[in-house]
């Protein structure tokens, strides 16, 4: 998946042009404590930061932590002995696992706006949230880019059709990771072309089962695939003059939960820095007499901590 390279802040750009985030604006004059508080309190309309939650849950640690590649084998562990003699104490529980030392990235986009180009008191809102939704776009992006290159199908493609049985193929992707690793893939995420080819097949087929399977939402196709969820991603981005679906007609189906810690099981994590007042972003506002440029930051790092389990279907409608 391609990432789009934007132009260094070298303090010369053009008014509306987002640009990479220069350090040497990030000064404790220019920290804008109002505008971060934005950012605590701030709703994504378009939902990026809750899919991105959902496919790389979010990890609080320092800017340098360490943590240990997941070890599937963990998610089976149980104990006999876990009764408490009198004087002593409990047993110790240890993640196992090679451990990894790794960094949050600093990360942060810049734009500058010419104060005859506003208009009303929140126009720094709406640029901030503006810089928000294009970071939340470009992680989700590295976290698909971590489902893309490293989970495996049984096909190199799907074609559902008048004659095939769409949900057929997800379970038999579940069934496969859970023959080969143990752990059965908890949570989908089907791309809207995807979602849209197996509404066709469905609808093509005169029969009552098809027309049920067709009507399913996707929290029923959850259950009737006994995962925990199921989530159609129509998110886009723009690409070579043209808007792209992130996702399309593929589906992706692997192991994670919500509040999950460091070192438990799971294929994706988001690694992030917290900053001061419980919020993961920070604003800069350096004012000038015509202008003002906006820089929002943070600190993250998207790891694929396991590739076991990870599956893959890439569907495609018939000719």
């Amino acid at each position: 998946m391609k990432i789009e390279i934007l132009p260094k802040d070298d303090g010369f750009q053009e008014c509306g042009m987002v640009c990479a985030a220069n350090e040497a604006r990030f000064t404790a004059s220019t920290y804008s404590e109002p505008l971060t508080a934005f950012t605590v309190g701030w709703k994504d309309s378009e939902r990026i930061e809750e899919l991105l939650n959902f496919i790389a849950p979010i990890i609080p640690v320092a800017k340098r932590f360490e943590f240990k590649v997941s070890d599937n084998e963990q998610c089976f562990l149980s104990e006999t002995d876990d009764i408490r003699s009198i004087g002593s104490a409990f047993k110790r529980v240890e993640f196992i696992g090679t451990s990894i030392t790794s960094r949050t990235y600093n990360k942060g986009l810049t734009v500058r706006v010419d104060h005859d180009d506003v208009a009303g008191d929140d126009w720094r809102e709406r640029y901030v949230q503006l810089l928000l939704q294009r970071l939340l776009r470009n992680e989700l992006r590295r976290a698909i880019t971590a489902l893309e290159d490293n989970a495996i199908s049984l096909s190199q493609s799907y074609v559902w059709n008048s004659s095939s049985n769409p949900d057929s193929s997800i379970r038999a992707e579940l069934e496969a990771a859970a023959n080969v690793t143990g752990v059965r893939p908890n949570r989908i995420v089907i791309g809207e072309a995807a979602w849209d080819i197996r509404s066709d097949a469905y609808d093509s087929q005169n029969n009552a089962g098809a027309t049920r399977a067709a009507g399913l939402t996707p929290a029923e196709l959850a259950r009737k695939l006994f995962v925990d969820d199921v989530r159609v991603m129509s998110a886009r981005y723009q690409s070579a003059g043209a808007k792209s679906d992130i996702i399309g007609n593929r589906v992706y189906a692997f192991y994670t939960r919500n509040d999950i810690m460091k070192d438990e099981p799971a294929n994706i994590k988001r690694f992030v820095t917290p900053i001061d007042g419980g919020g993961t972003f920070r604003v800069y506002a350096d004012e000038h007499s015509k202008f003002t440029d906006l820089t929002v930051e943070h600190y993250s790092n998207v790891v694929l901590t396991s590739k076991d389990g990870m599956r893959k279907l890439t569907v495609l409608p018939s000719n």
